[in-house]
């Protein structure tokens, strides 16, 4: 109660100080000094002269504080016509300075064009659309690398467009425009820039679905005011996305205004790789699927990096002392800050540990998120498997066969479990591949020990099944069993499993629930007593 006092004093001291600031086109307002947010305008080609397309809107006063740039004009593969001297109007009146570029749907043109220009395959829909976002982040470093402009984070601008429209009117549609802006994401951070997103809470949810994304940063606007107050609360309400906001704006006719949400020296910012696949195993950060095993002879834990096409690097040790757990599992970003995670069970005391991934192949300290869990006999992180947008687990109980869903919280907690089957004792290997037959929702691959086939659970997007399928056999020749998602590149699920001879073999999704041709990816995998 005595912080909302002391933030409701602070908004209606602000909002005497700026309504006669505003008079004079700028906020002079000094809040608190330790906590002083700055003051500052976005610009772009409105502010260009009519001459070259521009309204002729004015620059910033002298006495802003920072700027944006907008680096396109309105619409992806364009430029601002005046870039290069709004930047240099920046540098003259030295401000630390921004920079923003549009997403955008493509059309059937520029898909065409670059929908096989970028670091996904191209011979699915969704690796050609995540491969246009990614040109459209690198027609924009191309633009800032002509003029030598290197702001320390690129936002990226997610509305609604007019003129180019993104098309939104079904959950399918809505995960395309995801890979869409994740293509952009992935193409500025292979740049080295930092990135963010800029949105509203409506837009968002009409162009992606309300997709959370927690680790993100925000930039977010209050829309159209005549007062910075409500500005200053979109610092403190939950963000569209999730993710923490650093930056918030307003507009009237004449500018648009933006405030730092907390004192921030306009450094880049940290970010940890993003991913659709809701059960990445992207355990270093660079936005391709990796595989964890451990080492029999050592209880050593291994990472093999994903080189993105199918194949890896070879094994970097990232632990030692592993030999105390008998299950591991990469549930994905666990609690909500970006990184994927692993969960540990401990063999002797059924402690269930949260071993925190730090993004680059690191952790963080552990913490205990269970215990009792030795009563289970399988354990599997499937992703979001009940459609809240946070990463679950499901584990099989070993005296009754039946298989709970425990549903994470998104921050490292749970939510109460549920029942969602029986029977699945008959089952010796359980796999949470994500979305295996293309429909969005994660689904659940399962070995009949009897038999050797393997069948599809397809999940319904709400914590339950739709009929299963089998979709291969003689799998029984298969010592390990396991998904990274996505490990070929092509944005579609993908097993990987290990034969009596320690061979590794990808067989690779072919994004409706079947398959293309097996590869091998690698041999002497029999000295891993467990790979996830």
């Amino acid at each position: 109660m005595v912080q909302m006092m002391a933030r409701s004093l602070r908004r209606l001291a602000l909002a005497i100080g700026t309504s006669l600031a505003l008079l004079f086109g700028f906020i002079t307002v000094a809040p608190p000094a330790q906590a002083a947010p700055l003051y500052g305008h976005d610009i772009s080609w409105p502010q260009c002269p009519s001459a070259v397309g521009g309204f002729g809107l004015p620059l910033p006063p002298a006495s802003t504080q920072f700027v944006v740039v907008g680096l396109t004009k309105g619409l992806p593969f364009t430029e601002n016509p005046c870039l290069a001297s709004q930047v240099a109007w920046t540098k003259t009146n030295n401000k630390p300075t921004h920079g923003y570029t549009m997403a955008g749907y493509p059309t059937a043109t520029q898909l065409s064009t670059y929908g096989s220009r970028g670091p996904w395959g191209s011979n699915t829909r969704a690796g050609r659309l995540s491969n246009v976002g990614y040109s459209e982040a690198r027609f924009a470093v191309a633009s800032m690398n002509r003029i030598g402009f290197r702001p320390p984070v690129v936002w990226i601008d997610v509305e609604p467009r007019p003129a180019q429209p993104w098309p939104a009117s079904t959950t399918a549609q809505q995960r395309d425009n995801r890979l869409i802006i994740e293509g952009l994401m992935r193409g500025l951070r292979d740049a080295g820039f930092s990135y963010g997103l800029y949105s509203y809470t409506s837009g968002w949810a009409e162009i992606t679905g309300s997709w959370w994304l927690p680790g993100v940063p925000v930039w977010a606007t209050a829309g159209r005011l005549d007062y910075p107050t409500e500005a200053l609360d979109r610092c403190w309400q939950p963000s569209f996305s999730g993710g923490r906001v650093y930056l918030s704006q307003w507009y009237d006719d004449t500018r648009d205004y933006d405030l730092t949400c907390e004192p921030y020296a306009f450094t880049p910012l940290a970010i940890p790789a993003s991913t659709l696949s809701r059960s990445t195993a992207d355990f270093n950060g660079d936005w391709n699927n990796d595989i964890l095993a451990r080492v029999t002879a050592t209880g050593d834990l291994r990472m093999y990096p994903g080189k993105g096409d199918g194949t890896a690097w070879g094994g970097v040790r990232i632990g030692a002392g592993w030999n105390g757990f008998d299950v591991l599992e990469t549930p994905g970003d666990f609690n909500g800050d970006g990184p994927t995670d692993v969960l540990a069970r401990e063999t002797a005391t059924g402690y269930l540990w949260l071993s925190r991934g730090n993004g680059v192949g690191g952790w963080l300290p552990r913490t205990r998120v269970g215990h009792g869990w030795n009563v289970f006999s399988s354990i599997v992180g499937p992703g979001d498997f009940n459609g809240d947008q946070f990463v679950d687990v499901l584990a099989r109980e070993r005296s009754t066969g039946y298989l709970w869903l425990y549903r994470g919280n998104g921050t490292g907690s749970w939510l109460p479990r549920v029942r969602v089957g029986s029977g699945w004792n008959i089952f010796n290997a359980i796999v949470g591949p994500g979305d295996f037959n293309g429909d969005g929702r994660v689904d659940v691959l399962a070995r009949d020990r009897a038999t050797g086939y393997l069948w599809l659970y397809p999940g319904n997007g709400t914590g339950g099944w739709l009929p299963r399928s089998r979709v291969g056999h003689g799998w029984n020749s298969m010592t390990a069993v396991m998904s990274p998602g996505d490990f070929n590149g092509d944005r579609t699920a993908d097993v990987l499993a290990r034969d009596s001879q320690g061979i590794l073999w990808l067989y690779p999704g072919n994004g409706s629930g079947g398959w293309l041709p097996r590869v091998q990816v690698g041999t002497g995998w029999n000295g891993l007593n467990l790979i996830f």
